[in-house]
């Protein structure tokens, strides 16, 4: 639906997931990143850039009414289970109201604009089975309340107000450039940092019981454009790999890979107040919509993880 002249705007572009997404979109549109730090280095030439605080209502409704986007990826919010316990009211701000201001916006402008909001599979309640997107919910956090709020203000502002909106509810994605308070890029960060002697050989580490569907981000926001192109207004898609892994299985493959040896330990701050056990997903709805699958493998994403943290250029 877009085209090489549409301004495709990226809110949160700077942040992990939004700033992948302008790496797979650069060249194809003109891209828009909106976001409240300076980008990273590798995407800060792929857009024209604004700093625009979504919780100011009045700027974010001039902003969308000059623009005037044909397409909006949602990327901007609070994005870490663990943290919303210690402050409830941070993903309710940037999860929800954020969101509300930015559709009303949308919807004040009149222009035609589909928005892609990305989701969480953490709305859904506890399960054994790979979940589909009418599996019962049950958002067990802070975090995963505000996600389920603002998935349904996505579904409101279709049903009722006209907007062209998609949910991508995706599930666990890893990859550069993710903040090491995230399991796999914090196990591989400190791997890294014991390889350059900037740390004692010991891993600290959470709950390595729970078991997660993990995709690699650069296929997370390649799902993400291909239901920007193809999903149907008001719809959720899970965007999942299928297969669980238990995260005491993601530390032994990264470890297997670190060039010292290292001794693993439990750090009871790492824990979170409630954890879903199993969180796996099933993404035949977007399979079959889209065509979308999977490319790049559970070991290459590893390897490039580890890689990023090894690199000297990092952030």
């Amino acid at each position: 639906m877009t085209t090489a002249t549409a301004r495709v705007l990226v809110t949160g572009a700077s942040g992990f997931a939004g700033s992948h997404l302008l790496e797979h979109l650069a060249g194809t549109h003109g891209l828009v990143g909106w976001s409240r730090s300076a980008p990273p280095p590798a995407v800060a030439k792929l857009a024209t850039w604004a700093h625009i605080d979504l919780l100011d209502r009045d700027t974010v409704r001039q902003e969308i009414l000059a623009l005037r986007p044909s397409a909006v990826y949602h990327c901007a919010g609070a994005a870490h289970v663990g943290s919303s316990w210690h402050d409830t009211a941070l993903p309710m701000a940037s999860n929800v109201l954020a969101t509300h201001y930015l559709l009303d916006a949308i919807r004040r402008a009149g222009s035609p604009c589909r928005v892609l909001i990305p989701g969480s599979a953490n709305v859904y309640a506890a399960a054994s089975e790979p979940l589909v997107e009418d599996s019962p919910i049950g958002p067990a956090s802070p975090y995963a309340v505000s996600k389920l709020a603002q998935e349904q203000l996505g579904i409101r502002a279709v049903l009722e107000d006209g907007v062209d909106v998609v949910v991508a509810r995706a599930f666990n994605h890893v990859g550069a450039r993710q903040n090491p308070t995230f399991a796999v890029a914090g196990m591989a960060r400190q791997i890294a940092e014991i390889e350059r002697g900037a740390q004692a050989p010991v891993i600290r580490v959470g709950n390595l019981d729970a078991q997660r569907d993990l995709t690699d981000v650069r296929d997370t926001v390649r799902a993400y454009a291909l239901l920007m192109d193809r999903g149907v207004p008001g719809a959720v898609y899970n965007v999942a790999s299928g297969i669980g892994r238990q995260i005491r299985a993601v530390l032994d493959a990264l470890v297997a890979r670190s060039h010292v040896a290292v001794e693993i330990v439990l750090d009871q701050a790492r824990l979170r107040p409630s954890d879903l056990p199993i969180l796996i997903g099933d993404a035949t709805r977007l399979r079959t919509e889209t065509g979308w699958a999977p490319r790049v493998s559970f070991e290459q994403m590893l390897d490039d993880v580890l890689d990023y943290w090894r690199s000297a250029d990092r952030p």
